[in-house]
């Protein structure tokens, strides 16, 4: 081989490995361009949940600090003596001439008696409004409760008045400048308040009153009893209608129903449907239920049928996968035992798709009990003081009973509000945990 022939072959030689090299070179970029994609995509899924869990605990922490304060409540020691003379009312009075007496006037008095320096009727009905409004009434029930207090000194714990429990939680013993108001309380009022700590006679207890009331127009009376009955009770008949419905619905849908244009267009408009704003459902619901059938507002009983057809795309759609998750060998050993089709569906599909179909029922039920504009358009923003008894009594729900408290100015309110919305999540985290934990529990892995 000749020199020129040796040269040409080491240039080759040479060329090859200048590729090869350069090849290397460009597959190392690139592949430290890939990686450097990777840890950005990695930072901004790293930043975008934490900004997520920021917003989260921003939420809860502003939730709380506003609703803390509602689960307490403030109340006076006054010492009361239940005056015969002035009640007319004796041990063995009825229970009628007790709810006819003047317990008004009685508590009017006995107020004065502690302050005698208060003459004015201004100052008077300052002195009165550090207490709640219904205080006569229920002096009047201890009375109905137990007669033999006629005619005794009783220490008696009075409910004070929302502005009276805003300000000693919340202001009660701040640096404040001299002539400074602060809150609603005048300053004939500040001075009684003032006296009252000091003789020890205001304390803060656990708000009972939160969970055993209903709602009210006075602050330190409303509660949510009446509103969580209502939620339970529409629930109950959103979970009678719901579940067996859109269970039969998935069944015929995935086991018996043939291909076909009907069962193509009943699919897809269930897929709509769950995508529909909540609000619409009201509006049908207001149609058809209250305006066409002419059923009463402001019933569990309709809130229920509303939030049926609210939940039943969800169960249905959840149901389905739940039926499809089933493995086709479970059928098919059925088939080979000679097993018909209706006893394959109810004795060996449904009962291993049923942890599937609880779950989503349950992520159903929670969905509809945080909804509040369904229930706006049937009238359940109605102001119901007295605690329903069943479906056809009148009842609010708790959604909307925060929606009719946050639009209270009271500082009570808010505090009520921010309370109820916390008893709110509580329920709803209670619920999606027990569907998370039912569905570990009950499912099968294939």
């Amino acid at each position: 081989m000749n020199s020129s022939t040796k040269t040409d072959a080491s240039r080759a030689v040479e060329a090859l490995f200048d590729d090869r090299e350069l090849l290397a070179l460009k597959r190392a970029a690139a592949l430290k361009r890939r990686n450097r994609s990777e840890k950005r995509f990695r930072w901004a899924g790293r930043l975008s949940i934490t900004f997520g869990m920021a917003c989260v605990l921003f939420l809860f922490t502003d939730i709380i600090s506003k609703g803390i304060g509602a689960f307490t409540q403030t109340y006076v020691d006054v010492e009361i003596t239940f005056d015969q003379d002035q009640l007319g009312l004796t041990p063995q009075s009825t229970e009628l001439e007790i709810k006819a007496a003047s317990f008004g006037s009685f508590f009017k008095k006995a107020l004065r008696e502690q302050y005698p320096e208060v003459t004015e009727r201004k100052e008077k009905r300052q002195l009165y409004a550090l207490f709640s409004s219904d205080m006569p009434l229920i002096l009047r029930n201890m009375v109905i409760a137990n007669p033999a207090l006629m005619g005794t000194t009783q220490t008696v714990s009075m409910i004070a008045d929302d502005d009276f429990d805003t300000y000693y939680k919340h202001s009660y013993g701040r640096d404040q400048d001299e002539g400074d108001q602060i809150g609603r309380l005048s300053d004939l009022q500040e001075s009684v308040v003032d006296s009252l700590v000091k003789s020890g006679a205001v304390v803060t207890k656990f708000n009972t009153i939160l969970f055993t009331n209903s709602t009210s127009s006075e602050p330190e009376l409303a509660g949510i009893k009446g509103a969580v009955i209502g939620s339970i009770l529409t629930l109950l008949v959103t979970l009678a209608l719901s579940f067996p419905i859109a269970v039969a619905t998935a069944i015929y849908l995935e086991e018996f129903a043939p291909t076909n244009k009907l069962t193509d267009f009943i699919e897809v408009n269930i897929n709509n449907l769950a995508a529909v704003p909540s609000v619409i459902f009201g509006l049908l619901g207001l149609a058809i239920f209250i305006n066409f059938f002419g059923m009463p507002r402001s019933v569990p009983l309709i809130g229920g049928f509303v939030l049926t057809l609210m939940t039943l795309p969800t169960i249905i759609i959840s149901s389905r996968a739940a039926i499809k998750a089933v493995p086709p060998s479970i059928r098919e050993a059925a088939y080979g035992m000679g097993a018909s089709k209706m006893q394959t569906v109810l004795h060996h599909v449904l009962p291993l798709a049923m942890p599937g179909m609880l779950t989503g029922t349950i992520i159903g039920m929670a969905q509809a009990l945080g909804e509040t504009a369904p229930l706006l358009m049937i009238g359940m923003v109605a102001f119901i003081v007295d605690t329903p008894t069943g479906i056809t009594d009148p009842a609010t729900v708790l959604p909307v009973q925060i929606y009719l408290w946050s639009d209270s100015p009271e500082r009570m309110f808010v505090e009520k509000t921010s309370a109820a919305i916390m008893v709110l999540l509580a329920f709803l985290i209670f619920m999606n945990g027990f569907a998370v934990w039912l569905r570990k529990r009950l499912e099968r892995r294939w």
